[in-house]
């Protein structure tokens, strides 16, 4: 995977707007509560188009998200030029019931799959919510997760690190690229079985976290370039030393592991293995075999 190239004519994501009340923010939610990043730089014809997109209705905390912040959290993955000079998607968490899992819902978003929000979000430490992402045209989707992060902070009270924010943004820039190489089905589901595996095992150095990223992709029928290799197995050992819990990473990931078994089984899904070779096929019935086995 070469490490963050730059995509010409890719927009800039981050969040939006409002036409219910804003509340106070406060650190106490509760199931069904609502909270909306807002980028700084829409347009009023902008922002009320978004938040008749998201559905947004009744009472809500609003939080306003800064092109400066995403620049704090992307500019050390994708060039500057990338993230642009203006603040513009949105995002809409609503909260569910402790031990729901994370759900996410985009819209207008070319790069970034549902399933790479979710393991970002996961590995953030964000947790039972769902959470629906869009934009006024269609963007990238790689600043939207600053401002979904922001929100949750905000209106959660629970402080995450700069690290751990830092290191989640890496995770969604560097399973987007490797989804250019794999397909966007095959780097979200190499990305959840590797949480799995974390959940299980304590690699004890480079080496051993290596061997297992190349364990996952042989289980999965994938195959990594030896850069590949390594910036996963850097990225993953960073996850380690922020003490990052793997079990509740994992418990938060239901959602993508059956978005993944439930497009093998859709309609979609079979028309799309109908056209591809034997090869991807297997990689896919692959990975399909390896989820239901955590099901089960």
């Amino acid at each position: 995977m070469k490490a963050l190239a730059i995509r010409s004519g890719m927009a800039i994501v981050l969040f939006g707007m409002l036409i219910a009340t804003p509340l106070t923010v406060s650190a106490d939610v509760a199931v069904g509560d609502v909270v909306v990043s807002v980028g700084e730089d829409l347009t009023q014809e902008q922002k009320e188009s978004v938040l008749n997109e998201l559905d947004v209705s009744g009472d809500y905390m609003e939080v306003v998200t800064t092109n400066d912040e995403e620049h704090q959290y992307l500019g050390d993955y994708i060039p500057a030029a990338q993230i642009g000079s203006k603040a513009l998607s949105s995002a809409k968490i609503t909260y569910t019931k402790s031990g729901s899992g994370l759900e996410v819902d985009s819209s207008k978003i070319t790069w970034v799959s549902d399933e790479m929000y979710m393991n970002a979000l996961a590995t953030a430490g964000v947790k039972d919510a769902r959470i629906e992402v869009t934009a006024p045209f269609q963007v990238s989707g790689t600043a939207a997760l600053t401002g979904i992060i922001k929100a949750y902070e905000t209106s959660s009270g629970e402080k995450i690190s700069e690290d751990v924010k830092q290191t989640a943004n890496e995770e969604m820039v560097m399973t987007a690229e490797l989804g250019d190489e794999l397909g966007t089905e095959e780097a979200g589901a190499f990305m959840t079985a590797m949480k799995e595996k974390l959940a299980e095992n304590t690699p004890e150095n480079a080496e051993e976290m290596k061997q297992l990223v190349q364990q996952t992709a042989d289980d999965l029928g994938i195959q990594l370039d030896q850069q590949t290799k390594d910036e996963l197995t850097q990225l993953f050992t960073r996850m380690q030393d922020l003490n990052i819990d793997f079990n509740a990473v994992g418990d938060q990931l239901e959602e993508a592991k059956q978005k993944f078994d439930d497009f093998i089984n859709s309609e979609e899904g079979k028309n799309f293995i109908q056209q591809i070779g034997d090869f991807v096929m297997a990689v896919l019935q692959a990975i399909a075999d390896f989820f239901r086995s955590i099901f089960s």
